[in-house]
């Protein structure tokens, strides 16, 4: 059985904001509504959504420009970080997203460290590439060299 929600916030593998989705009772009851990030689909509360709708749309499209131009400032920039190394190229530890967003707010690019994607822990010397998601459809590639110390 499946419980028709309205989606408050972007859900990854669920949905965006405002989008009606199906979900198992339990999760909707115990995950979504306790933490505000759904609320049923009734008649009432989609009507809601399309008052509420109209203001994130404006909302969202500045986002998008305040995103775009972030994007600009960061594509092509390479970020050179410093580490430790052993044997074979190996770091002690790894590369963060929160070093990451340190170095770039050094270069005056501020960029909140959760936006910043790593598919999996940097843990060599050399050069990687990192995807910071400033934004919903605004996704730009970013350039790390990481060198030995």
């Amino acid at each position: 059985m499946q419980t028709k929600i309205i989606l408050t916030d972007d859900i990854r593998n669920l949905g965006h904001r405002g989008d009606v989705v199906s979900v198992k009772p339990g999760f909707a009851r115990n995950y979504l509504f306790p933490k505000a990030l759904a609320y049923p689909a009734s008649e009432g509360n989609l009507k809601r959504l399309g008052q509420e709708k109209k203001q994130y749309d404006a909302r969202l499209l500045k986002e998008k420009d305040q995103a775009e131009t972030i994007s600009k400032a960061v594509e092509g920039m390479t970020i050179v970080l410093k580490k430790k190394a052993g044997d074979h190229d190996a770091l002690y530890g790894s590369v963060t997203s929160s070093e990451l967003a340190d170095a770039l707010a050094a270069k005056g690019v501020k960029v909140d460290k959760r936006r910043i994607e790593l598919e999996e822990p940097i843990k060599r010397l050399g050069k990687h590439t990192v995807h910071v998601k400033l934004h919903r459809d605004v996704t730009v590639a970013l350039t790390v060299e990481v060198q030995n110390q």
